[in-house]
């Protein structure tokens, strides 16, 4: 955001953090409030700092996605680069049967779209943009261009990214079962038909590893010693459970 975008450091983590959580990904947030720029070179530039050495292979995870019947599939706000290189890492790039990621959901007009709107010029919108903070919270404030056209990018957890995986895959939603670690992907699933579980915490694939852990709210419910959010039908402390918590995938 600083390097490539030229947005003020002093505001870009807690901009970054806010763009999150109001629109999905920071990158849909930076788009949504009129900020244009090569979505490859944004997932290149972001997926190329990250610690992929941190992951490593699980045979019990990769064991436990073999021995589900049913048909398997990733669906993912990120690219699939990235997506490909941690399956790679944690062994289990041949347990799925396909990755729903950036470029399915867009499907495939993102980067054009974007190289066709802007030519040389990424910052439109960019004075538009200005934080406001108060003693709570910190909101982002944006009047876009009006010739600003581009097309917004769809993740989750929009209600439209959620039907967009459902009719790629071409399932009835009331048969499949949906799992995420976030209580608002959780809630848009379910608000599209699908059976959720909500995984409290992520493997950790190596100890200490900030990417691969997530502690939900200790404001949402508990459900014995599990964490349970709205419209999750199970609730799980990490994946690997799913064998004795969601029995009903292997009966």
């Amino acid at each position: 955001m600083v390097d490539k975008l030229g947005i003020d450091k002093s505001i870009a983590t807690d901009l970054g953090q806010t763009l999150y959580r109001c629109h999905g990904t920071t990158m849909a947030g930076l788009r949504a409030t009129g900020y244009n720029f090569d979505y490859d070179d944004f997932h290149n530039y972001v997926h190329g700092r990250l610690p992929y050495d941190l992951l490593k292979p699980n045979p019990e995870l990769r064991e436990m996605l073999l021995s589900m019947p049913q048909r398997k599939y990733v669906f993912t706000n990120a690219d699939k680069n990235h997506a490909s290189k941690a399956l790679h890492r944690m062994g289990l790039e041949d347990c799925f049967d396909t990755v729903i990621c950036f470029e399915t959901i867009m499907g495939h007009e993102g980067t054009d779209m974007i190289k066709k709107a802007t030519g040389k010029d990424k910052r439109v919108g960019r004075q538009s943009l200005k934080m406001v903070e108060s003693s709570t919270s910190v909101a982002v404030v944006c009047k876009p261009e009006a010739n600003n056209t581009v097309a917004a990018i769809i993740c989750k957890p929009s209600p439209e990214a959620m039907k967009r995986a459902v009719e790629i895959i071409n399932v009835d939603a009331k048969r499949a079962l949906f799992f995420d670690d976030s209580p608002r992907n959780i809630a848009a699933g379910k608000a599209v038909g699908l059976h959720t579980v909500l995984v409290r915490k992520l493997l950790s694939f190596h100890s200490g590893s900030r990417y691969l852990a997530l502690d939900l709210s200790r404001a949402l419910p508990q459900v014995g010693n599990v964490t349970k959010c709205e419209g999750a039908d199970y609730a799980i402390a990490n994946i690997v459970e799913a064998r004795k918590e969601v029995p009903i995938i292997w009966d």
